[in-house]
């Protein structure tokens, strides 16, 4: 454990890069390549930062616009290595047919907040003792902060059989922009047989995913005349269809209604793509295995943390990244902070809970900023929208103690038309212009919304996607006054 006080840590940081200037000039004065060394003293000032993003995915890019707003953009640095930034909870409607990759994703360059310093690179070592960060072109970045949000790790070569496995055309993952589409095709490709949906047996980023698409192609079987002769089958780890009982009820009910064959505490282990067949163990009997045949194989991946937190001194026992649960702030380090999948916060991990998250951090760091005690706490709010078919969502919110923590006057665990068109149609809107732009919710009205066609909530009447907006932004303002 590091034990230099939090105020002390900037000073610590000033004089490192001071001494290294320093010596960086006296090399000069006695070297003849002096345009060089000219050179890498200008690199040492330069590769500091008063706060580090570590990670351009929700998160990140979420917190370095509101640091820009709160310390400038020259003070604000993000490192991320890929090109493109995706939308990931609109994957489920991509793997089942009703939305496109395309409409998923943007540039990087796109989102990143103007003015801030985007350092293409990969994060391959983080040293919160000396407050650097080692990247894999072999750049070292000093920090005064850091926030760290680098999601996690999809581990699909845990099963084995995968990733290889993927070539074959009946076998996808929603989870993953190169195999999202996979998905779509081994839907629209099926005939008969068992289409089989697997969640693993580790923590995961959006909880509800794995039977999200299996409600989307069981409603698409039955549209395309395929349900007959088709079996849905869903095997999870879990002992529960959902960890919210309010809402875990109704999905019993649906899976009744509709004839799904829901398997508890099973995990996939082994695909054999050749013979169209999956293999589970029995988790309360791990030497017992079922051998699944498939003409659908949808896969939910074992996922794990980000390797360079897992190999830091920030991750806990299991490789998380270790924080207060109501702060963010971590609890070895008081000038690191996190967000969203990369932490041990015990909640599950969506958009929604990055969304609440980053206001509470936001408010943490200007608090340790001033000198003062963070007064907000997060209560582990979250949001899974439960696509059940292509025009309904149950709405689950709920906090850390898995309680019903809902934004609507309605039952939410009742499957909603409206809903699915906040799924669908307004949380993109919210999360491109509000979200990452850190654009408070009622000002993103003054955005275009992107052209939908009309909604059709009932038989008899009719609203456009834009007053639905209108009235569940301004219901959703007068909710959080009256609260």
């Amino acid at each position: 454990m590091d034990d230099t006080p939090s105020y002390i840590l900037p000073l610590v940081s000033q004089q490192q890069y001071f001494l290294r200037h320093l010596l960086c000039q006296l090399m000069l004065w006695s070297s003849p390549v002096g345009v060089d060394l000219v050179k890498l003293s200008q690199a040492f000032t330069k590769q500091h930062y008063k706060m580090l993003v570590l990670g351009g995915g929700s998160g990140g890019i979420a917190m370095s616009a509101r640091m820009k707003r709160m310390l400038g953009a020259e003070n604000v640095a993000v490192v991320e290595p890929s090109e493109m930034h995706y939308y990931q909870p609109i994957w489920t409607l991509v793997g089942a047919g009703a939305k496109s990759v395309a409409s998923s994703g943007r540039s990087t360059a796109s989102v990143m907040p103007s003015g801030v310093k985007w350092v293409k690179s990969k994060v391959q070592q983080i040293n919160p003792k000396t407050n650097t960060v080692l990247l894999d072109d072999g750049t070292e970045i000093a920090y005064e902060y850091l926030i760290v949000a680098l999601g996690l790790q999809l581990h699909y070569e845990r099963i084995k059989g995968l990733p290889e496995g993927f070539e074959h055309p009946k076998i996808g993952s929603n989870y993953s922009v190169q195999t999202v589409e996979k998905t779509k095709k081994a839907l629209q490709d099926f005939k008969e047989g068992n289409a089989v949906f697997s969640f693993p047996n580790t923590p995961v980023k959006c909880p509800g995913a794995p039977q999200k698409i299996m409600y989307l192609s069981d409603a698409f079987l039955r549209k395309t005349g395929k349900r007959e002769s088709a079996k849905v089958m869903y095997y999870t780890s879990l002992p529960v269809l959902f960890g919210v009982k309010k809402y875990a009820d109704s999905l019993w009910e649906i899976v009744k209604r509709r004839d799904i064959q829901v398997t508890l505490r099973h995990n996939l282990i082994e695909v054999r793509p050749d013979k169209q067949q999956a293999v589970f163990e029995n988790l309360d009997n791990p030497s017992e295995t079922k051998v699944i045949e498939y003409e659908m194989l949808h896969v939910a991946p074992p996922m794990g943390p980000n390797l360079a937190v897992k190999a830091s001194l920030l991750a806990d026992e299991a490789g998380w990244l270790d924080v207060n649960k109501e702060t963010l702030q971590h609890k070895k380090f008081p000038n690191v902070f996190g967000i969203g999948d990369c932490t041990n916060l015990p909640t599950p991990k969506t958009a929604a809970a990055v969304a609440a998250q980053s206001a509470v951090l936001n408010r943490t760091i200007s608090k340790i900023l001033t000198n003062e005690i963070p007064d907000k706490k997060y209560d582990g709010y979250t949001s899974c929208p439960l696509v059940t078919s292509y025009n309904t969502v149950i709405m689950a919110e709920f906090d850390y103690n898995l309680q019903p923590l809902e934004t609507f006057p309605i039952n939410q665990a009742k499957e909603s038309r409206v809903m699915y068109h906040m799924k669908a149609d307004v949380m993109p809107h919210l999360y491109w212009h509000g979200l990452l732009r850190y654009v408070q919710t009622w000002l993103v009205l003054c955005y275009e919304i992107p052209p939908v066609a009309e909604v059709k909530v009932t038989k008899s009447t009719h609203i456009t996607v834009t007053e639905l907006f209108l009235l569940v932004l301004v219901l959703q303002y007068v909710l959080r006054e009256v609260k």
